[in-house]
């Protein structure tokens, strides 16, 4: 009779390549077979003499001319998108702020690792992507992924090393492979994020004129050119570069994909109708306050939004704030321009002071798809400012405007829960923004941002600030933009009138992780099934360095749960035990667990129960806990790590 034992968890990232093999099974299982491996196993492979002959006329071989977009290193970053690994997230509560209520994320370590890691849990999860790459100018460092360089190249190298002892580079222009390399550095990723969007999701990338050509044929490639929305056009900086040799160019892009265009529904710009009775069946005005009330509706925020309007008695009108500082008008100075001329703008005498409304005809607007041209959301410069105002230093080079966030989220019309990543967040401008726009408008939009933890060079202003990398950067602007929301929101309420709702302080806070290796030591990976001979000799297979917490997120991450979901602990007869979403999992790590213990958290019918090997008195222990789970919790999925 055999004996039951539980199941291991994988503890590895998915295997991509095997995921498409089982794909092609399902379409052609006759091109299926059996291949041996470099190590001696047996595993699944593809007969590709029999799926050509699948696809026959269909398939391209050989010299023969076609449509293509390659480069040098392609195909090993094709490869290494579909390489699993073995790493982990640990958290890091000491860095978090709020971490029992927050729903956003903070990943410190290599974007293309941590993508790997999420792939289960955020898989058709995420409705908005942005990233700012590096635009490859010769100066910016990139991820070296060891697929960029062989062995040889890579050894020579004498890039900067980040504090896990990743090396990286600066990718000059003199290098033989410059577009290559970053081609290979960026595609593996977009493949990787395509994964989590949802059906209705999209994304925007940012990119300037060094390699917008190349980013376009490998998102056509990635996402289907058939998903292309468009390519928006950022005017970056104000005024003209004199010092250009042949044309002065103000302008960035950003270019927007969807994962399936037909299930998007993109935001839209609403514009007053001019014209006609703006009346309501009393005879009064439908009207809009045309001036901001937004928490961060600044003069800093948005510059181009503070402007003159001139009044009926000939005084010059500016957008103020409650406290009188500067603010922002709602509309842009054309529209403005466009309502005035219109006889649409109602100036209305408020306390000795011009208030200017836009009179709607019958409460209705007309809704306009979004321009591409983007010019009224502040530029790099204004970026600087917002962050200089947070840290009263300039910690950072150049950093994007909220407000252009803003302008995407409203594109992307991403709202509500909506879940919005930045696997490139540098100082985290994107997270500023989402909580600001929160604040503004209620929502509860999530984040998740991923940052490598980039050495600050000795002689930058943000290391005399004492931030020794990137990643401390924007997860102390996360902490500062926070509390100023928090700050904001609570002066605000302080003049609320009676009758009227306080606003609420949105969700500021942010989980903490950083990417490691495996919390499992080699042993654990060297047998590929378990015999009661191996069980019963084998030590326990977690290293020394690893807590309890580091081993339930790798836990959630390779059952493909999301990082944000509430966790408590509490005691059984003296043993801690770990409860996720309420009954979603539990597990317990704690050494020589009693039967009893194991019993009474079957009672709790969890969905998912999970133990370590040191957690079992003896191999009788371990192998009958399945039969206790079965009679008590038969609906339960028993893990063991």
């Amino acid at each position: 009779m055999s004996i039951s034992r539980p199941e291991k968890l994988k503890m590895e990232t998915a295997d991509m390549t095997a995921a498409n093999i089982e794909r092609i099974a399902g379409l052609f299982p006759n091109v299926i077979t059996e291949i041996e491996d470099e190590d001696g196993n047996v595993r699944r492979g593809i007969d590709f003499d029999l799926l050509r002959q699948e696809l026959s006329g269909d398939y391209v071989e050989g010299r023969e001319e076609r449509y293509d977009f390659t480069w040098v290193g392609k195909r090993q970053a094709i490869i290494e998108a579909n390489r699993p690994i073995q790493k982990t997230l640990r958290p890091c509560t000491e860095e978090s702020k709020d971490w029992e209520n927050t729903e956003n994320i903070y990943i410190e370590g290599d974007n293309l690792d941590a993508l790997k890691l999420l792939q289960e849990s955020y898989l058709n999860k995420v409705k908005m992507i942005y990233i700012d790459p590096p635009y490859n100018t010769g100066n910016d460092f990139i991820y070296n992924d060891k697929f960029v360089m062989d062995s040889d190249e890579y050894d020579e190298e004498t890039g900067a090393m980040d504090e896990y002892g990743n090396r990286m580079f600066k990718n000059g222009k003199d290098r033989g492979r410059y577009h290559s390399d970053w081609c290979s550095m960026l595609y593996p990723r977009l493949k990787l994020a395509r994964n989590l969007l949802r059906e209705d999701g999209v994304i925007f990338v940012s990119i300037d004129d060094n390699e917008v050509h190349n980013l376009r044929k490998m998102m056509d490639e990635v996402f289907g050119e058939e998903n292309f929305v468009a390519t928006y056009v950022w005017k970056a900086r104000a005024g003209k570069d004199h010092t250009a040799q042949f044309a002065s160019v103000s302008q960035e892009y950003i270019l927007c994909f969807s994962k399936e265009k037909n299930s998007v529904v993109m935001g839209k710009d609403i514009r007053e109708r001019s014209g006609g009775n703006y009346t309501d069946d009393r005879g009064n005005y439908k009207r809009e306050q045309l001036r901001q009330w937004g928490t961060h509706d600044r003069r800093l925020d948005r510059p181009t939004m503070y402007y003159p309007v001139l009044a009926p008695d000939g005084t010059q009108v500016y957008p103020l704030r409650p406290d009188g500082s500067e603010g922002c008008w709602r509309i842009s100075q054309s529209r403005m321009n466009a309502l005035l001329k219109a006889g649409n703008v109602d100036f209305v005498l408020e306390q000795g002071a011009w208030r200017l409304y836009a009179k709607h005809r019958d409460g209705t607007t007309t809704e306009t798809a979004i321009s591409t041209y983007i010019d009224d959301v502040g530029t790099s410069a204004t970026g600087t400012l917002q962050l200089k105002a947070i840290f009263n230093d300039k910690v950072f080079p150049t950093t994007k405007p909220i407000g252009l966030i803003h302008k995407l989220v409203e594109i992307a019309n991403a709202k509500n829960d909506d879940l919005i990543v930045d696997f490139f967040a540098g100082s985290s401008t994107a997270a500023h923004a989402i909580m600001q726009l929160n604040a503004e408008d209620g929502g509860n939009r999530k984040f998740i941002m991923v940052q490598l933890p980039e050495a600050c060079d000795k002689n930058t202003e943000a290391y005399n600030a004492g931030f020794k990398n990137i990643s401390e950067i924007g997860k102390e602007r996360i902490r500062r933009a926070g509390e100023q929301i928090r700050k904001e929101i609570e002066e605000e309420n302080q003049q609320t009138k009676l009758g009227e709702k306080p606003k609420s302080v949105p969700d500021i806070g942010f989980r903490v992780f950083k990417i490691d290796e495996t919390n499992m030591k080699d042993v654990y990976y060297s047998a590929a099934e378990y015999s009661q001979e191996t069980i019963e000799g084998l030590v326990d297979n977690v290293k020394e360095d690893r807590t309890d917490l580091d081993l339930l997120y790798q836990v959630l991450i390779n059952w493909g749960l999301p990082l944000d979901l509430k966790h408590e602990m509490e005691e059984i007869d003296g043993f801690t035990i770990h409860i996720v979403d309420t009954d979603a999992l539990i597990a317990c790590f704690e050494p020589n667990i009693p039967e009893s213990v194991m019993r009474k958290i079957a009672e709790r019918k969890p969905l998912r129960a999970v133990f370590r090997d040191g957690s079992f008195r003896d191999s009788p222990s371990k192998l009958n806990i399945e039969g206790i789970f079965k009679t008590i919790a038969p609906d339960t999925k028993l893990r063991v790590i």
